[in-house]
């Protein structure tokens, strides 16, 4: 839900951020969508988490509510729906970066590919500017 007074505990940004994102699931789903291409519901199931499908069903439209992602009918197939980030979604991109840095700084058994985070050390804004680009 769009933040109010009512569902917020406080006006703090960190407290934001977790009312938000404060599960082991949402940014998952963000990732997905940011950095390999997914947009279907089969898709983020079949992500390595394994996320089931009443959590994704609720993440996913919890998402929505907070205009992070927008679902749009697919172009090829009409009864089948895709998930894209909004503009909303997109801001996320810095953050993402710099919690994928900070893990791989601190998780040496990370699965990040070392060109990716070698290109997110020297070229930043570039890669930024690709990964937004693929996003639109």
């Amino acid at each position: 839900m769009p933040r109010n007074s009512q569902t917020c505990r406080s006006n703090c940004p960190i407290n934001f951020l977790l009312e938000t994102f404060g599960d082991r699931w949402t940014l998952l789903i963000v990732r997905d969508l940011m950095f390999k291409g997914k947009q279907s519901y089969g898709e983020f199931l079949n992500s390595d988490e394994k996320i089931s499908t009443n959590i994704l069903a609720d993440r996913l439209k919890r998402l929505e509510e907070h205009e992070i992602v927008e679902k749009i009918i697919a172009p090829d197939n009409r009864s089948k729906l895709l998930y894209s980030l909004t503009a909303k979604g997109k801001d996320l991109l810095p953050v993402m970066l710099e919690v994928t840095a900070w893990s791989a700084r601190h998780d040496k058994s990370t699965n990040t590919p070392k060109a990716f985070l070698k290109t997110l050390r020297n070229s930043r804004e570039q890669m930024m500017a690709d990964i937004l680009r693929q996003l639109d």
